[in-house]
């Protein structure tokens, strides 16, 4: 049992870090977007490649606004996601050992 509880807390280790860079990725194209960075630049393509997926939909599904708080949103599910999934397969690793 304990291959597979070291096998959860594997996995959490790899959502944390995971959700942490989106997090940062995410910020750091927020806060480019407020000094209109130069399209052609490849880390502002990267920064958009990474995050459109995720902020697409999400901006769809607002109403139109003055700003674009869809980053504020995934913040927010990101954060749940770190407490709630990283939070349970820790749990579960420490259940089975």
């Amino acid at each position: 049992m304990f291959v597979i509880a070291n096998l959860f807390t594997a996995l959490a280790k790899m959502a944390d870090i995971g959700f942490t860079i989106f997090y940062w990725l995410i910020l750091v194209r927020a806060l480019i977007s407020w000094v209109s960075p130069d399209p052609s630049n490849p880390i502002v393509r990267l920064l958009e490649r990474t995050t459109e997926p995720v902020l697409a939909p999400i901006r769809r599904r607002l109403p139109p606004m003055a700003i674009d708080i869809s980053p504020i949103i995934v913040f927010l599910i990101i954060i749940f996601l770190k407490f709630f999934l990283v939070t349970t397969l820790n749990d579960l690793s420490f259940a089975m050992r």
